[in-house]
């Protein structure tokens, strides 16, 4: 992926352990953490989406 436009999630602290996404014309989505920024997860925005909304969710709705 030639010059992601990274963003640093709101969710993340200022100094360290930050979440940044990425997003490719094609609608694919990048993850990366700040820790290890050479390891980038993949994803589709439906996909993402699912897991942000599993997330938050209250722990007796998850699946097992």
């Amino acid at each position: 992926m030639p010059n992601p436009q990274w963003q640093k999630s709101t969710y993340s602290p200022d100094a360290s352990n930050c979440v940044y996404v990425a997003a490719t014309p094609t609608g694919t989505i990048h993850l990366r953490e700040s820790d290890e920024p050479d390891v980038i997860l993949t994803t589709t925005r439906a996909r993402l989406h699912e897991l942000i909304r599993t997330l938050k969710a209250p722990p007796s709705t998850h699946s097992a």
